[in-house]
């Protein structure tokens, strides 16, 4: 701290009028101070920069300045400090900051700057936009085969509009579970066709990449049918793998038939299988999930498949409101008073007549829905 810094006539009090528009914002009086600074002529130089996600622990001031004024808002914080021939002023939002010198000379005010702000931010987030998953199928000469794609995957941020609000919240706690969160083995996605249901398992490959490999069964009526096809995939292709922490899902997708209620009498012993494998002897000491999919409303799903415990999130993925679709859409034309599914909302988008568009689309960023 400079020892000799005197406050200057501006600092004390403005030689003119400053109009606040809310008086009882301190912010406001901050920034009305910082300016009348450079607005009297004692601090004629001014540097500025606006900052993107910056460290918590920054103070993104300078070294040796007398801290004048502090704000902490609901929304912002803001802090004055002053320096021997210089006034910096910090301002901190939930998604950045800025940073602001008024200075006696444009070297000062440079320097300052430079410093004030060096090392605060973030580094850019560099996730890829794409992920490994694997893809099981049963083949009549090979038996189970696994193979991997590397398949583009929208981040959770992004792909969170698509969403009514109700399954955004609800998504938002299911793509931040970690390893550790696991309860239960069971997530099902149910809802109509085209609501997005398979777009969002692949974001949420993409946002458990980190401690989970997402591998998608092509014939889950096959699976489960077939105890030895079950085995290899439940064991998955080294037994190693697992000693690193890492969890599986195996997504299986449209298992209306598997899951409803009359599913035990149908299927036979395949629905038995499905439930041993998420919380019975086949899924001990396994660190497996399961994902499914179904069109099926849930009245009408098994209650053994959707009794407490047994699912780690169980999501009704349904269509968008009107007032969500016609935000989404950014127009009212062809929004119909119940809202709109993703699937027509994307039709709508690329100018078809929703009703003639598929169950199963693909969006513009190349992901089914």
């Amino acid at each position: 701290m400079h020892a000799d810094h005197r406050p200057s006539r501006s600092e004390e009090q403005p030689p003119f009028g400053l109009v606040v528009n809310d008086p009882t914002s301190p912010g406001e009086v901050i920034d009305a101070l910082l300016v009348a600074g450079y607005a009297s002529g004692d601090y004629p130089f001014a540097r500025s920069k606006r900052l993107r996600q910056v460290k918590d622990e920054h103070s993104l001031l300078p070294a040796d300045v007398r801290v004048r004024h502090t704000s902490r808002g609901s929304d912002n914080d803001s802090v004055l400090a002053a320096g021997a021939d210089f006034l910096v002023r910090s301002q901190r939002w939930q998604f950045g900051a800025q940073v602001t010198v008024v200075a006696r000379s444009d070297e000062v005010a440079e320097r300052v700057l430079k410093e004030a702000v060096d090392g605060a931010e973030k580094p850019d987030d560099t996730e890829p936009a794409s992920v490994s998953m694997g893809f099981w199928h049963f083949s009549p000469s090979n038996g189970p085969v696994r193979t991997t794609r590397s398949i583009s995957a929208a981040s959770w941020q992004e792909a969170r509009p698509n969403y009514a609000a109700p399954v955004a919240t609800a998504m938002d706690r299911l793509m931040t579970t970690t390893a550790e969160d696991v309860s239960g083995r069971l997530v099902l996605l149910h809802g109509p066709p085209g609501t997005g249901k398979t777009s969002v398992l692949r974001t949420l490959a993409r946002a458990w990449r980190d401690w989970c490999q997402v591998d998608c069964v092509l014939d889950p009526e096959r699976l489960f049918n077939d105890v030895g096809y079950l085995m290899d995939v439940a064991i998955g292709e080294d037994p190693d793998d697992e000693d690193d922490g890492r969890w599986r899902l195996l997504l299986l997708e449209d298992c209306d038939e598997l899951i409803r209620g009359g599913a035990k009498d149908s299927a036979g012993q395949a629905m038995s299988r499905l439930l041993n494998l998420t919380d019975g002897l086949l899924g001990q000491g396994r660190r497996v999930l399961v994902g499914i999919t179904t069109n099926e409303d849930l009245e009408r799903l098994h209650p053994a498949v959707v009794r407490p415990g047994r699912c780690l999130a169980r999501i009704e993925v349904g269509r968008l409101s009107r007032r969500e679709s016609v935000q989404w859409l950014g127009s009212e034309e062809g929004v119909g008073r119940e809202g709109a599914t993703l699937a027509e909302l994307f039709a709508l988008r690329r100018g078809v007549d929703p009703s003639q568009a598929h169950d199963r689309v693909v969006t513009g960023d190349g992901l089914y829905l």
